[in-house]
């Protein structure tokens, strides 16, 4: 029986905190060291930034800073930690006094009989639980790290939708558990698009597509329709036929269509379109060094949140913004065309183009 949820929650009480997972961990590695790399800018219509109102999962400034990129970004170490006496519990790991969310919690007490599991190694992370996108594209590099150093765990239960296949494709076996006790944990910090993350994010590539790889659609608009969190662009339809017409894109709803489809479909287009979203997460995956994910957006929720997955797939990033709100959004036909005319020119010149 781990009592901790309670004890736990009484240190909070009384001010002590939650403390941190490099002070509870009893070592700590560099799996890749940090390094300097160039980050290329976001491709948008001058203008466009003008029409941002909001930030979203950062600041304003700082969204408006990073279209620009940085010929020197600064890019942090993949870091390794190993704790003792670990319980896991309701989705949260108990370990030295330091918490860890690694799901949303289903149980108001989180008391309760734990199974002991002797060690494992952790690769999940509660963005990556919440969101499909974000294990798609985060946890599934991670999951590589983890499979060299013992038995992988996760706190999730088997999901739906596409992740079974994927979890084929990638060769996830991951053990399933609920509430447990370790001996000895890892767990990781993989967030930085170091050189390490990078080539991992290419052999994902090369385990989808297959050998030899398939073939596909020179251009692509994934339908985010009104599926995931509330993005919903009134004229979704018309830009997507428009773009059909004129350019020749095939229209795909991820929703209706296989792992196995999409990745066939994404597997050597230049260019993914769509509303930004997680149903754009197939077209990175899948998409080759090179291409373009061109992004829609609403002026109160922009984000270059997904430049991340680009830069880490060797791929550019372009966004539209429109006029209106989350809610109800639209975007001008013309401003989606000129763009994709924009990134078009630029391909000419680029490197990644050729490396795709």
């Amino acid at each position: 029986m781990s009592l901790r949820p309670l004890t736990y929650r009484v240190r909070n009480l009384l001010g002590r905190g939650n403390g941190d997972l490099a002070a509870a961990a009893d070592d700590i590695w560099t799996i890749a060291p940090e390094e300097t790399r160039e980050v290329h800018p976001v491709i948008i219509l001058p203008g466009q930034a003008d029409r941002i109102t909001r930030a979203e999962f950062s600041t304003l400034p700082w969204l408006i800073k990073s279209l620009a990129g940085d010929p020197e970004e600064k890019v942090g170490p993949t870091l390794g930690y190993r704790l003792s006496d670990v319980d896991i519990v309701d989705g949260v790991l108990y370990s030295r006094g330091m918490t860890l969310h690694l799901r949303q919690r289903k149980r108001r007490l989180g008391v309760s009989r734990i199974d002991d599991l002797g060690s494992g190694v952790l690769y999940e992370t509660w963005i990556g639980n919440r969101w499909f996108g974000n294990w798609l594209t985060d946890d599934c590099l991670t999951y590589r790290l983890a499979e060299a150093l013992g038995t992988v765990m996760t706190t999730m239960p088997e999901r739906g939708g596409h992740v079974p296949r994927y979890e084929e494709l990638l060769a996830m076996k991951p053990q399933r558990i609920t509430d447990a006790h370790l001996d000895e944990a890892i767990l990781f910090d993989d967030h930085p698009n170091n050189s390490n993350r990078i080539a991992r994010a290419q052999d994902m590539r090369r385990r989808l597509m297959g050998n030899p790889p398939m073939g596909g659609d020179d251009l692509v608009f994934l339908v985010r329709g009104r599926t995931g969190d509330q993005r919903i662009m009134e004229n979704e339809m018309q830009i997507a036929e428009q773009l059909e017409k004129s350019h020749g894109f095939r229209v795909m709803s991820p929703e209706q269509h296989s792992v196995d489809e999409l990745m066939s479909a994404c597997g050597a287009a230049r260019v993914v379109a769509g509303i930004e979203g997680s149903q754009l997460n197939h077209g990175v995956v899948a998409m080759p060094p090179g291409g373009t994910l061109l992004t829609i957006q609403p002026p109160d929720r922009a984000t270059t949140a997904m430049k991340l997955l680009t830069d880490r797939w060797q791929q550019r990033f372009a966004m539209v913004v429109g006029y209106g709100t989350a809610e109800s959004f639209m975007v001008e036909p013309q401003d989606v065309l000129r763009t994709f005319d924009k990134v078009m020119q630029l391909k000419k010149s680029d490197p990644y183009e050729q490396a795709g």
